[in-house]
């Protein structure tokens, strides 16, 4: 299956996700990882899988030529419940990257294992999402120390009316919508000419809530890329014309996800993040989205977890929260896999260091 028509085909797979489309892989293309489109047929000839695996090789003096890692983000898509195809493509996958030369291969499909949170009376167990877990370990898969995406999530059906949705959420969420309204909160439709705008408020949410973020030039691309293609929205809140939050909505085969939030210090009182998420709401039912994916959860449901003033926002706008069964890896060679893991987690702290300072400096520059 070539690039032309793989958003098409991969749309009308069950559970199919932003993360595995084409733009996706060209927007880890410009920081140096390498698409590799691979699918799996049935017996009639049509798509029944897919992984958009990315590839890509770390410059670690003296492995330079070894050390080979792929990720399919989000991926493998296809029906988890359908046993045989699972562990073909499961195995398929870990062929793959020996055939590669790779150190491992990891992916992290949003299998789910149960919903609710545990222990709160109402959490449910999948018997799909642990029979998966299963069959990963029978086949030499291991489960991952390092969780690139959300392990767990909240997702809001919005199959339903506008009533509903608002009665699904807490009290004073909705008090907080109403508020936004009242203090003269207005939010419309951003353009690719707000980019700039949009990824200075990004910039100083994240020094503000203490996350680090990549440079400049991938949130331009990223969000504009996905802006034109007609598979985002940016949505502004203003008072009295004045930007003070955004949202960028991603869309794919009738669902929505938040991935990204941003505001300014001002006006924050107003409220404006809670009518932001009732107004992505009404535009993913406008473009016929049937699921709003609220993009992370806490990985351990208590006050400690450093997601809980995240999660209690979240847990007001009503949606149900959902556990997956996570990142999964298959070693290759398990002496450069152990390697790759003590030396990643100095990588990464170095890494989040550096970038804040960045950060900082490109938002004095702007």
């Amino acid at each position: 299956m070539n690039q032309d028509t793989w958003d098409t085909t991969l749309a009308e797979l069950p559970g199919a996700h932003i993360l595995q489309t084409v733009e996706w892989g060209q927007l880890k293309a410009f920081v140096g990882w390498k698409p590799i489109y691979k699918s799996w047929t049935g017996a009639d000839g049509r798509v029944v899988a897919a992984a958009m695996v990315l590839q890509r090789e770390i410059p670690t003096r003296g492995f330079a030529a070894r050390f080979r890692i792929l990720y399919s983000p989000k991926g493998p898509i296809l029906d988890w419940g359908d046993i045989e195809l699972r562990n073909r493509v499961i195995n398929d996958l870990a062929q793959l990257a020996r055939k590669l030369g790779a150190v491992f291969i990891k992916v992290d499909p949003d299998v789910i294992v149960g919903t609710g949170v545990p222990e709160s009376g109402e959490q449910q167990t999948e018997p799909v999402g642990e029979a998966v877990t299963r069959d990963f370990l029978n086949l030499g898969w291991r489960l991952s120390d390092s969780q690139v995406q959300f392990k767990n999530t909240f997702l809001i059906d919005l199959t339903c009316d506008d009533a509903t949705l608002l009665a699904r959420m807490k009290q004073k969420t909705r008090y907080n919508i109403r508020l936004a309204q009242r203090k003269g909160v207005q939010t419309r439709l951003g353009n690719v000419e707000d980019l700039d705008l949009i990824y200075r408020m990004y910039a100083e949410t994240s020094l503000r809530d203490g996350f680090t973020i990549r440079e400049k030039g991938y949130y331009i691309r990223a969000w504009g890329t996905f802006m034109e293609k007609g598979l985002a929205d940016l949505l502004i809140a203003e008072v009295e014309g004045e930007p003070i939050a955004g949202l960028v909505l991603f869309r794919f085969g009738g669902k929505a996800w938040y991935m990204y939030g941003m505001s300014c210090a001002m006006h924050r009182e107003k409220m404006p993040t809670y009518l932001l998420q009732w107004e992505a709401m009404q535009r993913a039912k406008v473009m016929n989205c049937s699921m709003y994916d609220l993009w992370g959860a806490p990985d351990q449901f208590s006050e400690t977890d450093p997601m809980w003033g995240v999660y209690r926002f979240k847990e007001g706008l009503g949606g149900k929260v959902v556990r997956t069964n996570g990142a999964w890896d298959y070693p290759v060679s398990k002496p450069l896999y152990h390697l790759y893991n003590q030396v990643l987690p100095r990588l990464l702290n170095l890494l989040r260091k550096r970038g804040k300072e960045q950060t900082r400096q490109s938002i004095e520059a702007l």
